[in-house]
């Protein structure tokens, strides 16, 4: 519920403390976090675990002790968790301190942008420390007062959003209709070992459970990929979630070479190698010399157009993007981008095998930087420029994470690589004109050697040991040729980068990059931490009104220049007196 903008209702909040603590209840209700049968089990969520074909038999014999007298929940009052409870939330001065420390983490988190986590403290704490019936009435208000809220309007309208695309195909129901049978992707081959390419092997087998066969241009880039998997499991295995067979199973369907060898049969190749445009044709020509001629040759760039990689392709009904999100086991989008040559076929089993790994699939047209990466640059532009202007690069991040983004625009870029920043950037420049233009001087940061996070050299210091408070390098800004004496208001700087993004999805909008406002919403969200309670970039310009997003736009045109200039489609929706879904 809490994903959704709301809190339990129908008691929730009242039982499920009663039933495993309020700590735990907490935990649960302020995350919505799913549990494992076994943990369930151990908190006392659930009475007994068995497997599946135990059953029914399992039920008799839980329903036997109960008329016997022989079932109870009790459990010994001396284990550590017990005391734990005894000492927290079975007195008031532990209950006092329990609820202080909940609400602590809780904004350190939320920032206070999201209503319904306080709202299950609150009533959790009121059944706890004024009695059932109390905490009962709060729930019953509080849900009220939720279902109402903008939050949760926004929140259930991208539920109900995804939950939509689960059940397209990518195509036209014209076009799926004439296929005879969609054939399902059975066997994967994957070009580069690196975080990318690793990522895309291990949900392959993972959670669309097919084989994948994983190339790197030596044994150590082979060894990372194959690591990267063989980590994860380990993790897994350390908490008890799978058994020491099952790994053995998964890491067996993730081999590595050198060579082609095992790519002929294979469905699908997915190419995850460095952003080059003459290195990925060379990959396609490969791959095409060694494969059928009906495989699919998906490309994981970010901003290279798909049409310019199909250039070298003697099928380029074949070539597809699939632009991926890293960390790739836990960002949920995958952008699917299709050219004017790539077959319906080929789309739709693209989308069909994406789904199969889990993935929250939008299918959006040819074009530099597609969706994704076109309106992430200019936010991070405009971040840029602020730093420029002699804003402390803090103060910035600050701004965008107190807006609601999961992290700031300048710790996005350290973590994702200067340097593949600096090679993204010319493309949409060479594209878009001037307005994608970053700031001159970060050119700077190229020439002082700092890569970001990967090289510990960035906006940031990062200890050899990992470990102590974040903080920024102050000779950043010495390279850079500024100082930081900017006391820019966080609205502003926040508004700016929003209304950079904003503007640039209406323009994709506008221009047929995307189908619809609903895949640009859903794009922003799930695949660049665009805020959840304001739903994505076109419910965001229904619900703060057209009008005001171009007043703003044209505010800071005047100051700025034309990288503000309003997208023809909003000035177009104001004369006609419409919004993107109102």
């Amino acid at each position: 519920e809490v994903q959704l903008g709301l809190l339990p209702g129908g008691g929730g909040t009242q039982r499920l403390p009663k039933l495993i603590g309020i700590a735990n209840a907490l935990d649960m209700m302020l995350t919505g976090r799913q549990l494992k049968p076994k943990q369930a089990k151990k908190l006392g969520l659930v009475d007994e675990v068995t497997p599946q074909a135990n059953l029914v038999k399992a039920a008799y014999e839980l329903v036997n002790k109960i008329r016997a007298g022989k079932f109870s929940r009790q459990k010994s009052s001396l284990t550590t968790a017990a005391l734990m409870r005894w000492a927290l939330e079975d007195n008031k001065w532990g209950r006092q301190i329990l609820f202080q420390q909940a609400r602590k983490k809780l904004l350190a988190k939320t920032l206070g942008n999201y209503p319904a986590p306080e709202y299950i403290i609150d009533c959790v704490e009121a059944g706890a420390e004024l009695g059932e019936a109390v905490g009962y009435a709060k729930e019953a208000e509080l849900f009220g007062e939720l279902v109402k809220s903008a939050e949760a309007k926004q929140l259930i309208g991208l539920f109900f959003a995804s939950t939509e695309l689960k059940k397209e195909s990518g195509i036209a129901e014209k076009d799926f209709a004439q296929l005879a049978e969609l054939k399902p992707v059975s066997s994967v081959g994957v070009l580069g070992g690196g975080l990318m390419g690793a990522g895309i092997a291990y949900v392959s087998i993972e959670k669309a459970n097919i084989p994948v066969r994983l190339k790197d241009r030596d044994a150590d880039g082979v060894l990372h990929g194959l690591k990267y998997s063989h980590n994860i499991y380990d993790k897994r295995l350390k908490k008890g979630y799978i058994s020491l067979s099952q790994k053995a199973e998964k890491m067996s369907m993730l081999t590595g070479t050198t060579d082609y060898s095992g790519f002929a049969q294979v469905d699908i190749v997915i190419e995850a190698v460095f952003e080059d445009l003459q290195l990925k044709q060379q990959m396609l020509r490969e791959v095409e010399k060694i494969g059928r001629a009906d495989i699919i040759f998906a490309t994981n760039t970010s901003s290279i157009p798909i049409s310019e990689i199909a250039k070298a392709s003697q099928h380029p009904e074949t070539v597809i993007g699939l632009h991926y999100f890293s960390p790739v086991d836990k960002m949920p989008l995958l952008e699917i981008i299709k050219t004017p040559k790539t077959s319906a076929e080929v789309v739709a089993r693209s989308v069909a095998f994406g789904k199969k790994q889990g993935k929250t699939v939008i299918v959006v047209n040819d074009g530099p930087g597609f969706y994704t990466s076109r309106i992430l640059a200019p936010y991070m532009n405009e971040a840029g420029h602020i730093v420029a202007e002699g804003v402390a690069i803090d103060k910035i991040d600050s701004a965008l994470k107190k807006y609601g983004f999961p992290i700031g625009p300048i710790t996005l870029l350290d973590e994702v690589g200067i340097d593949v920043g600096t090679k993204i950037a010319p493309i949409l420049e060479s594209a878009f004109g001037e307005r994608m233009a970053p700031p001159a001087s970060f050119s700077k940061l190229i020439d002082a050697g700092r890569k970001g996070k990967k090289n510990k050299k960035g906006f940031y210091v990062y200890p050899a040991n990992g470990k102590g408070p974040k903080v920024v390098d102050e000779s950043v800004y010495k390279d850079l040729g500024i100082q930081a004496h900017n006391n820019m208001d966080a609205v502003e700087i926040a508004e700016r980068c929003v209304l950079q993004m904003v503007n640039e999805a209406a323009r994709c909008l506008e221009e047929g990059i995307l189908n619809n406002a609903r895949d640009g919403d859903i794009g922003a969200v799930f695949g660049l931490g665009f805020p959840a309670f304001l739903g994505g970039p076109f419910h965001y310009c229904d619900s703060q009104g057209i009008q005001v997003i171009v007043d703003k736009l044209k505010h800071f045109e005047t100051i700025h220049g034309s990288r503000f200039t309003p997208a023809k489609i909003l000035l177009e929706k104001i004369e006609q007196n419409q919004g993107f879904f109102e």
